[in-house]
């Protein structure tokens, strides 16, 4: 069983939550409903429904993965709710209690994991140029390769300043700030969840090769 009120007095929720009249606004403007069978205002719709069970399912499936976190949906909600923010925590529900793993786009949180969240701790970036690499990334094609093999060449032509001490684009960031960023990310916990994640997927694929 799903904890409930710790979901429900989770202050994402709890704040954006206000007597939501299911008036369908967000859904109207909200770009994912363009790609995707999706309405934010089904989310807000599970929510009032206090149904566990409906609950779980939606935490279990990729519908809270659909969301672009542009936040239209806030800023043209008539009662000032915020459903993406409300998918927001609803997503750091589903990976603390392991219900990602039961959905292909939840699975994707462990490349996420792997990709940006080890870019934002080793190199202080979410991508960085060095680490898009013509094997994991083959739609870049020929033209990327090119600027792999030209990176300085290239960024010099932006000003850029990659990898090197000093102001401008793509900059080394100093030590202290990637201490400092690496001491955010384990005071809060994101060290602890993606850990959790990825223990839930190699878990899971262990299980099923088994």
């Amino acid at each position: 069983m799903i904890p409930m009120d710790e979901i429900y007095a989770d202050p994402r929720i709890r704040e954006n939550m206000n007597a939501c009249i299911n008036c369908g606004v967000c859904t109207a403007l909200c770009p994912a409903a363009d790609y995707y069978d999706y309405e934010p205002r089904y989310v807000e719709r599970i929510i009032l429904m206090r149904n566990a069970d409906a609950l779980e399912e939606l935490m279990s499936s990729d519908y809270i993965w659909y969301c672009g976190q542009c936040m239209s949906c806030k800023a043209r909600c008539p009662r000032q709710n915020a459903p993406g923010t409300v998918i927001s925590a609803l997503r750091y529900w589903s990976q603390k209690l392991g219900l990602f793993i039961r959905s292909p786009k939840g699975r994707q949180q462990l490349i996420i994991k792997q990709n940006i969240g080890k870019n934002i701790y080793e190199l202080g970036y979410c991508v960085h140029p060095s680490r898009l690499t013509m094997e994991e990334h083959p739609e870049q094609g020929p033209v990327w390769q090119w600027i792999l093999n030209n990176l300085e060449k290239v960024h010099a032509l932006v000003d850029g300043n990659i990898d090197k001490n000093g102001p401008g684009p793509m900059r080394k960031i100093p030590e202290e700030s990637l201490q400092e960023i690496r001491s955010i990310l384990e005071g809060t916990g994101a060290i602890d969840l993606w850990n959790q994640i990825e223990m839930e997927v190699i878990n899971t694929d262990n299980d099923q090769n088994c």
